[in-house]
């Protein structure tokens, strides 16, 4: 069966193309892009004229491991649904239990490197699991610099994920900030070798601790340019925070020299993460300038009260997933800052996406609209629809061209050297993938916030993930489970 979207304003941020066209799919593959084209009896038309079409964005940082979650990211025009920032472990079990479950949209992962520190370190057996990985996350004994033989056990376990079909390295630094700088550099002279990505959580900043081994937005440009690998700096606006301009200006320093570092960066004020992680203990929470008041517990909207209720919480359940406030949306100068990390040259952009939590324990659901009282962080259902209005509705800062070349065409580009099936992706030419977002461009728009966290995008018309529609006139469709595996092959 072929899809013929008539009328549109296509924009395929490979070719640099922004006109009106026709876009022709067939087999899961754009065959033609060109106005006038002819429809053939049996033929499915859709008529888009005066919405916007072009390449479905791609996530390269989405905790999402669920079709609820998948749901709402494709509402918000997501079409590759990406965990690269943490990854899990064991790989091929990933991939697995993902097939077996059904996919809305595409998925990979990278190696978790967390996970193998945890396992050769701790002896905590890895699950592929993220709640399981969240929970690891507090547990100090992962947390420490490795022995020479403990350093070669862990890099041996990532090697072999990354020969298991790993899209490159997923490096949690910020949850273990104190170890020894040398590890990160034997990581990334085995990343290079393999010819894949790291992506990383930056340990901290100097400005937050003097202390720090090594500022952690100048050591990936630093390792990057000692060893030659590829490496993505993960959300730089939450990591950075009131130092965003020093940081952006060190990495386009260091990039300029030739250092192999891509940025990404989501349009919030307030990250998400466990409750156990490092970076929020009392003693660091001042470090950064902020107080217990500054973190949310997600699943029961608790704002912690004090530094007592907060080391109590730490102390009943590490993996409990919160909200952590960073910047004030509602102050020009922190918004600034906000946007600034949306606005550096190539930043991508990408959600850090969390599963949704109920009340009953569970974080998965077939229902749609999803069952009531689900919560998670606004960004997994709102990314992508937020930075349209911020970015090309509100400020003009993107034309629609550069917001398809941040959401979609960069993306890929990180990974065409570890995964070769990503080339036909981020782009809407001849040839490539039929991974397609419609939306109208004049009602695009976020609708989740901190307190209805799963209500979906507005303004994505249809969604089309290897050619099969998954969004339909703003409809989810209940039955399309297209996704499929986007795997690394190293050389």
């Amino acid at each position: 069966m072929r899809t013929l979207l008539r009328g549109g304003r296509v924009i395929d941020p490979a070719t640099g193309f922004d006109g009106t066209a026709d876009v022709l799919v067939s087999d899961g593959v754009i065959t033609a892009v060109e106005a006038g084209l002819t429809a053939e009896p049996g033929d499915v038309e859709i008529d888009v004229t005066g919405l916007v079409v072009g390449p479905g964005f791609i996530d390269l940082h989405s905790h999402v491991h669920t079709i609820a979650g998948q749901r709402l990211q494709a509402m918000d025009g997501v079409t590759t649904a990406l965990d690269l920032e943490a990854g899990l472990m064991p790989i091929e079990r990933a991939y697995a239990e993902a097939a077996a479950a059904g996919r809305p949209l595409h998925y990979g992962f990278s190696a978790s490197w967390g996970a193998a520190r945890a396992q050769v370190l701790a002896g905590i057996e890895p699950d592929a699991n993220i709640d399981s990985g969240l929970a690891v996350l507090g547990n100090p004994v992962w947390q420490r610099s490795s022995s020479p033989k403990e350093l070669a056990a862990w890099l041996s376990l990532v090697d072999g994920e990354l020969a298991a079909g790993a899209l490159g390295v997923g490096v949690l630094l910020g949850y273990a900030p104190d170890t020894d700088p040398g590890e990160f550099l034997a990581l990334a002279r085995l990343a290079k070798e393999a010819g894949a990505p790291t992506y990383t959580h930056v340990r901290e900043l100097v400005e937050v601790n003097p202390e720090t081994p090594i500022d952690g937005s100048a050591e990936i440009a630093i390792v990057a340019a000692e060893t030659g690998a590829a490496m993505h700096h993960c959300h730089v606006n939450s990591t950075s925070g009131q130092q965003i301009e020093r940081v952006l200006a060190a990495l386009e320093a260091g990039r300029s020299a030739g250092s192999r570092v891509t940025v990404e960066a989501y349009p919030y004020g307030a990250g998400s993460t466990a409750i156990g992680a490092a970076f929020l203990s009392p003693e660091r929470l001042k470090m950064k300038g902020l107080s217990p008041s500054s973190v949310i517990m997600l699943e029961s909207g608790e704002r912690i009260a004090d530094e007592g209720r907060l080391l109590q919480v730490r102390a009943e359940d590490q993996g409990a997933p919160c909200i952590l406030e960073f910047l004030d949306e509602s102050d020009p100068h922190d918004l600034g800052l906000l946007r600034q990390a949306l606005a550096f040259p190539d930043a991508i952009v990408a959600s850090d996406a969390l599963p949704v939590y109920w009340k009953n324990g569970t974080s998965e659901s077939t229902e749609w609209p999803l069952p009531p009282g689900g919560a998670t962080h606004p960004r997994t259902a709102g990314t992508y629809a937020k930075t349209l209005r911020l970015m090309v509705r509100e400020s003009k800062a993107w034309t629609w061209l550069e917001a398809f070349r941040r959401c979609s065409y960069l993306p890929a580009r990180v990974l065409d050297e570890v995964a070769p099936g990503a080339l036909a992706k981020g782009r809407l030419d001849v040839g490539a993938d039929a991974d397609i977002v419609v939306l109208d461009p004049h009602t695009i728009t976020d609708a989740a916030t901190y307190f209805d966290s799963t209500r979906p995008s507005v303004g994505v018309r249809h969604l089309f993930v290897a050619g099969v529609p998954v969004v339909t006139d703003g409809n989810l469709r209940t039955d399309a489970f297209p996704g499929k595996p986007l795997r690394g092959e190293p050389r």
